[in-house]
């Protein structure tokens, strides 16, 4: 576990974004390890490299997808082989220039590596809903909007 390793996890969540902002299935199924799982923010779950692929294509071909920000808040290994990235990210619908609050999400995303590659084993997209504390909710809308 190096610097370097650290910084591989993080790009590969970096690269799950704009993937996903560029609208890229292709590129975001080469992220994922051929077993790997999601979860998504609906709570749908997918199965295998293949499968999640083919989810994120029917996603960009059924509708206009808001584009992300991310935040990393830490990045800590297992072991030297398998890391767990935790974020927060935000939604900037589309024509718009502000983050939907209530699209606010916590992202928890496990890596492992295969072959002296780094790939997304388990990736969890949980809605930031902070039930019944509004102030909360507030302070990650104020802390992912500096990033826009």
């Amino acid at each position: 576990m190096t610097k370097s390793d650290e910084t591989a996890v993080s790009d590969l969540y970096r690269h799950q974004l704009n993937g996903w902002n560029a609208r890229n299935a292709g590129a975001l199924g080469t992220l994922y390890a051929e077993d790997a799982n999601v979860v998504g923010f609906d709570g749908s779950q997918v199965d295998g490299r293949a499968e999640i692929e083919a989810h994120f294509r029917q996603i960009f071909a059924d509708h206009q997808t808001a584009t992300y920000v991310g935040k990393i808040r830490e990045v800590r290994f297992l072991t030297p082989d398998v890391a767990v990235l935790r974020a927060v990210a935000g939604l900037v619908p589309p024509g718009k220039s502000d983050l939907n609050p209530d699209a606010n999400a916590v992202q928890t995303l496990v890596a492992v590596r295969q072959d002296g590659n780094w790939r997304i084993a388990v990736y969890q997209n949980t809605p930031a809903a902070f039930h019944e504390r509004p102030e909360a909710s507030q302070a990650l809308t104020d802390e992912l909007r500096q990033l826009l």
